[in-house]
């Protein structure tokens, strides 16, 4: 009897246990592979003679690139296609692409405008499908972010996180994560830009640690991470009403004195300098951005690996 097909959707949908398996996985496979070239495949290679489909509705870097040298260096490969070069950009179902692509590829990863979509794919695929982004969250960034914490901070469990300025995608995943792996998470952002009220309303059913403010000095208060993203995404049409609500949120040297001494600064990136962030901070000593950047490889390493069934 074959196993069930493994996505990763979003972390409301996984147990903790599985969580914290892929970030050991992530953890020992870096270290395994100090020094190496970046084209080497891991000793093991979980993924050979399997190929990766990457999908872009949106524009991508970083999920570009780190899902690319991620199969590679599980000794798979991939195969690379914006939304409009194929026909699911010409009206074709949805689910008749997944089911096609199923009998095509090993695995699916989808950068989406509506997560709805990323579902229905999921729902009709025979093989994993892995989010890379969607209007409702980046699970695969979060377990980035927690990798590079926990590489500098150690465990998650008991820390306290703020995250400052707009309730987006990257917010809801960290409210489904502190339920999940224990931190209290802060929030600060004005009204009109709050969290995903369900994504609250299911944190407090798991009893998270999660509050609310419109106060970034509040939330940001002996904090030991600090988290910020752009307050424009793709596909905002209101950017002077952002930049208006989301200027007193702006994460500069004063907010970030009022985390803890040891406090850690995160942003998925692109950045935009002298809005959400200043020079001082994303240049300065406690962030880590780049290490951030970077484990975006590691941590969908693992995520690929336990699609695959290696953890």
């Amino acid at each position: 009897m074959s196993r069930p097909v493994r996505h990763f959707l979003d972390l409301w949908k996984l147990d903790a246990a599985d969580l914290r398996a892929m970030l050991e996985d992530a953890k020992a496979r870096k270290a395994a592979r100090a020094g190496w070239p970046q084209g080497r495949p891991d000793a093991d290679a979980p993924a050979r003679e399997r190929t990766l489909a990457m999908i872009f509705e949106k524009n991508s870097t970083r999920t570009r690139f780190s899902f690319d040298a991620a199969m590679r260096q599980l000794g798979g490969d991939v195969i690379i296609s914006n939304a409009v070069d194929m026909q699911l950009g010409r009206g074709e179902p949805i689910e008749d692409t997944a089911r096609v692509l199923s009998r095509m590829v090993d695995a699916v990863m989808i950068r989406a405008n509506v997560h709805e979509e990323v579902e229905r794919f999921a729902h009709w695929a025979a093989v994993p499908v892995i989010n890379g982004l969607s209007d409702k969250g980046h699970p695969c960034q979060i377990m980035a972010d927690l990798l590079t914490f926990e590489e500098h901070r150690g465990p998650v469990a008991g820390r306290t996180f703020a995250w400052v300025g707009d309730g987006n995608n990257m917010c809801s995943s960290f409210i489904q994560a502190a339920a999940k792996l224990g931190f209290r998470l802060n929030i600060a952002t004005p009204a009109i830009f709050h969290p995903d009220m369900m994504d609250l309303a299911r944190a407090a059913e798991l009893q998270g640690q999660v509050t609310t403010t419109d106060d970034p000095r509040e939330a940001v208060r002996g904090a030991d991470c600090v988290i910020t993203d752009t307050w424009v995404s793709m596909g905002d049409t209101d950017h002077d009403e952002r930049i208006e609500a989301l200027e007193p949120y702006q994460v500069d040297g004063r907010l970030m004195a009022e985390a803890h001494k040891d406090a850690v600064f995160l942003h998925c990136l692109p950045a935009h300098r002298g809005e959400e962030v200043t020079d001082d901070v994303i240049d300065g000593p406690q962030s880590l951005v780049w290490d951030e950047a970077e484990n975006r490889i590691h941590a969908q390493k693992s995520i690929l690996a336990w699609c695959f069934g290696a953890i």
